[in-house]
């Protein structure tokens, strides 16, 4: 008789599963790791972080103007105050301008004075026309009274009315006059103004030839060496950077959080700033800044986004220099006297969180809550103090059931 071959694969995976069983619960069992759940008396966490140290305040110096630079008066590191003269560039061209357009304006003023006097020479014939009508009109006047009452001939009465219409052609002859003399006065006073402002142009070029100092500080950066031209920028290009000043009585840490853990951070959260070039030394700091959008991503693949945060430094912090990188420590939450177990051991089982608690050689799953993440240690709640917990290897939690037999093996 044959046997199906359904039955012999349900009798050979009853086997194996048999065997599996067995060996599961053989005095051998599986080795792991283990860890003591622990009361710890705080237990904090941090946030992480690398950047660079930067001035709180701090002016990257371009030119205005076009030029050589023939004087420089500082070197990297001097301190400077605000409004003294660094660096100078070539004025000659400039001199010039404003030497042309200070001559220009002179001669324009004098232009708008014989405006002003021809003004007033005008206005004085309107003057003189309008009594003379006034004249002509009232002895038109008389005139017509007495050829009225037959004392005057009609030769004087004409002579009368053409002697008045003479001079009230005169008056409007005066008045254009003035008219145009005001016009040419007005147009006299634009040029100036217009020179006015060009010479104030040209000055302010001239001007613009001195660097100065826009705040107090000192030089972190010297980009340029006496004898070299510098260029102004322009639209969608960058002028020359003469020089950088830095305010280094506040110092800030720039870094970079990951997008996972800036929503842990608020303002004023305590940090701890460590410096390669100024190892051994920690700084102390705390969260003034923090990014409301995410930096700017660099190249065609997608990376986790980033956040700018920055940390206000306190102390002694004459050492730092900008540049210099960091890394940092946030604290963004403290408990004190938790039980607390090794983060690795926390496993995920049937969509709840638990450790396996080792009891006579057995791994029991046991449920837990948990709570503050300190490091690579983890509160939770569900537990006794002292217990022994499976705590690795990490292959062997992924795939540990509930009461497989175990054996404690090396670190």
């Amino acid at each position: 008789m044959q046997i199906p071959r359904s039955l012999v694969v349900v009798v050979l995976v009853a086997v194996v599963a048999g065997v599996w069983w067995w060996m599961g619960r053989s005095s051998d069992g599986i080795e792991v790791q283990v860890a003591t759940v622990q009361r710890v008396p705080e237990l904090k966490s941090y946030v992480t972080a690398s950047g660079e140290i930067v001035a709180t305040k701090f002016a990257d110096l371009g030119s205005s103007v076009m030029g050589r630079v023939v004087s420089l008066n500082v070197r990297e590191g001097d301190r400077v105050t605000a409004g003294q003269v660094l660096a100078r560039i070539d004025p000659v061209q400039a001199e010039s301008a404003v030497a042309a357009a200070s001559a220009a304006v002179q001669a324009l003023e004098a232009d708008a004075a014989g405006a002003d006097n021809a003004v007033a020479a005008t206005l004085a014939e309107v003057n003189a026309a309008q009594a003379r009508q006034v004249q002509a009109d009232q002895t038109l006047q008389r005139t017509k009274d007495l050829s009225a009452s037959g004392l005057t001939s009609k030769a004087e009465l004409d002579a009368a009315t053409a002697a008045a219409d003479t001079a009230t052609a005169q008056v409007a002859a005066a008045r254009a006059a003035l008219a145009r003399a005001e016009q040419s006065r007005d147009a006299a006073r634009r040029r100036v103004t217009q020179g006015l402002a060009e010479t104030a142009r040209v000055r302010d070029q001239l001007a613009k030839t001195s660097i100065t100092a826009p705040i107090d500080g000192v030089i972190t950066r010297l980009s340029v060496e006496e004898g070299e031209m510098v260029v102004m920028g322009v639209q969608n290009q960058p002028g020359s950077i003469l020089m950088t000043i830095s305010d280094l009585s506040a110092i800030n840490a720039e870094v970079k959080v990951a997008e996972a853990d800036v929503l842990r951070l608020a303002l004023e959260n305590p940090a701890t700033v460590s410096l390669d070039a100024l190892a051994g030394r920690a700084f102390t700091g705390r969260v003034v800044e923090i990014g409301a959008s995410a930096l700017p991503q660099s190249g065609a693949q997608a990376a986790a986004r980033e956040f700018k945060v920055t940390v206000r430094l306190e102390g002694a912090i004459a050492q730092l220099r900008p540049g210099l990188t960091c890394d940092t420590e946030i604290l963004v939450a403290s408990r004190q006297n938790v039980l607390a177990v090794p983060l690795q051991a926390v496993v995920q089982r049937d969509g709840r969180s638990g450790v396996f608690v080792v009891r006579d050689g057995r791994a029991a799953f046991t449920p837990v809550t948990t709570g503050l993440i300190g490091g690579l240690t983890i509160e939770v709640d569900g537990l006794s103090e002292g217990a022994t917990i499976v705590a690795g290897p990490f292959q062997t939690l992924r795939d540990l059931v509930d009461d497989s037999a175990v054996r404690v093996g090396g670190a």
